[in-house]
């Protein structure tokens, strides 16, 4: 009888779970059974491993193999874990090394000729593995540098099978002329990368436009932009990322455990410094948007916008299920996706932006004397954003179209650095004055802690605010998002707290051309 053992790490979401693989022998006809709820790639797992150990010149016992995976009770998926059955087959079939085996964590898919392929969340397989008091790591070579940024980890990297079994004290052989997977090739020319190189001085006029875009930045506000096209709305949108300051320590090792996980990471570029920024088509499915798909649920756009930027672009173009599903991420900064196969809890803590047009003709602005929507189309169009999804919409601005007048006034436009710098101070400011709590930014603070006496509301303030409710203009929840504006407008102004003329400037930001908040 043999028995073999070692470590791998089964994902569900970004949270990773040690498991335990056990490989026994025992006499009988030869057979290969994988239990541990395992899912349809893990059970193909037994194809691959079985190719990858005859073509790394090692005999394949013809004996009966049962491997368990455990806990047993937790679902398996992925391909992650075909090195880590390969090691514990190899070992319970009388491989040296069985104490270097039993306590490293395995982690990469084979391929038929014995061949290391890189897996998806190495980054958070890693962390999670080291929390767990793991420290020993083998991956595929094209993981090593995403491995090797995780604290505490002492990476190997194997191109081969064949490595591995002759580290281990086995005897094998490493086919000529092999050479290493290479990680997948990250897109070029991504959106996040085309928002990195748009400047905001390449706006000219919309002053009040950029002035909200500042503030979005400065607080972490969510912004609408309505207007006529060609006005600037997507230009504008797409220069909020570079107004957002670099990611903290923990937050770039939390997005970059997303784009792992997504498979959207350049492992040569080591942490996600910068806010990401995401902007699907309006064709786009609940599932790319939000997440999904068959089996276990995959992160979605919001997701991998976390801690940055997600643009809905002709926004009432996109389908009311999109829309809708939005709402839960808005208020808690997390999307729980639940599938039979079970639930996964992704982190989606972003800048919403919506574009739209007035009407389905666009020419709606001003009297509207050249707009062909009937009333009734502009109702039916704009009324696909929902209530409740504007009404988490901190700031929303009328973008009206650029004049020659305006040009020939508008002095020249700030470049994105020198807003960036006022924007890094104010953010500065509200993280002094947060210091000790959950919240980074004036956006995510609760509500009940601006209205009390932590939050420190001068006392004509809070008249401005309930009168303002008591006209109706204000909804409870307008009247919160009113103070959080009023909040980061004192930090840009670098004012202790906030004035009643900020007060009067978050209701303009909040109530677009005067309507009710």
């Amino acid at each position: 009888m043999g028995l073999g053992r070692t470590w791998a790490v089964s994902l569900l979401g970004l949270t990773g779970h040690l498991v335990e693989v056990e490989a026994h022998m025992s006499a009988g006809l030869p057979a290969f059974t994988l239990v541990g709820l395992p899912d349809t790639a893990v059970n193909e797992a037994r194809e691959r491993v079985r190719s990858a150990v005859t073509s790394s010149g090692v005999t394949w016992p013809a004996r009966r193999t049962t491997v368990n995976l455990s806990p047993a009770s937790l679902p398996k998926s992925g391909t992650g874990l075909d090195l880590a059955l390969a090691v514990a087959v190899l070992v319970a079939a009388g491989l040296p090394g069985r104490e270097a085996a039993a306590r490293t964590v395995h982690l990469g898919e084979l391929g038929l000729d014995g061949r290391l392929h890189p897996v998806r969340g190495v980054l958070p397989a890693v962390a999670a593995a080291v929390a767990a008091g793991r420290s020993e790591f083998v991956v595929p070579t094209a993981n090593a540098a995403e491995a090797a940024l995780v604290p505490g980890a002492r990476v190997r990297a194997v191109g081969h099978l064949a490595e591995l079994v002759l580290a281990y004290g086995g005897d094998a052989a490493v086919p000529d002329g092999v050479t290493a997977v290479p990680a997948a090739p990250v897109p070029a020319g991504t959106a996040t990368d085309a928002a990195r190189a748009a400047d905001l001085a390449d706006v000219r006029g919309q002053d009040d436009a950029r002035f909200a875009l500042e503030v979005a930045a400065a607080g972490g506000h969510h912004l609408f932009l309505l207007g006529a096209p060609g006005a600037g709305k997507t230009m504008l949108a797409a220069r909020l990322p570079g107004l957002l300051p670099d990611l903290g320590e923990a937050d770039a090792v939390e997005v970059t455990a997303v784009h792992s996980v997504a498979g959207t990471l350049d492992p040569a570029a080591g942490l996600v410094r910068r806010p990401p920024f995401e902007d699907p088509h309006h064709t786009a499915t609940p599932a790319a948007v939000i997440g999904g798909g068959s089996g276990f649920p995959r992160p979605g756009a919001a997701t991998r916008a976390h801690r940055g930027v997600l643009l809905l672009d002709e926004a009432p173009e996109f389908s009311p299920r999109v829309l809708q599903t939005l709402r839960q991420p808005l208020e808690q900064g997390e999307l729980v996706l639940q599938r039979a196969a079970g639930s996964a809890r992704y982190p989606a803590r972003f800048q919403l932006v919506l574009a739209a047009n007035p009407c389905p003709c666009g020419k709606a602005v001003g009297k509207g004397l050249s707009c062909t929507c009937t009333a009734l189309e502009r109702r039916r169009y704009l009324g696909r954003l929902s209530g409740p999804l504007l009404d988490r919409i901190d700031i929303q601005v009328d973008v009206a179209p650029v004049t020659r007048a305006s040009l020939s006034l508008a002095a020249d436009p700030e470049p994105t650095a020198v807003v960036a710098e006022r924007v890094a101070l104010a953010r500065a400011r509200q993280a002094g004055r947060l210091r000790g709590t959950p919240w980074r930014t004036n956006a995510e603070v609760p509500g009940s802690w601006l209205r009390g006496g932590d939050g420190g509301l001068p006392a004509d303030v809070r008249v401005a605010l309930e009168r303002a409710m008591d006209r109706g203009a204000l909804s409870m929840r307008g009247m919160d998002r009113v103070l959080r504006l009023a909040w980061t407008l004192a930090d840009l102004a670098d004012r202790e707290r906030p004035t009643t003329t900020d007060v009067g400037a978050a209701l303009a930001l909040r109530t677009r051309g005067g309507t009710d908040a």
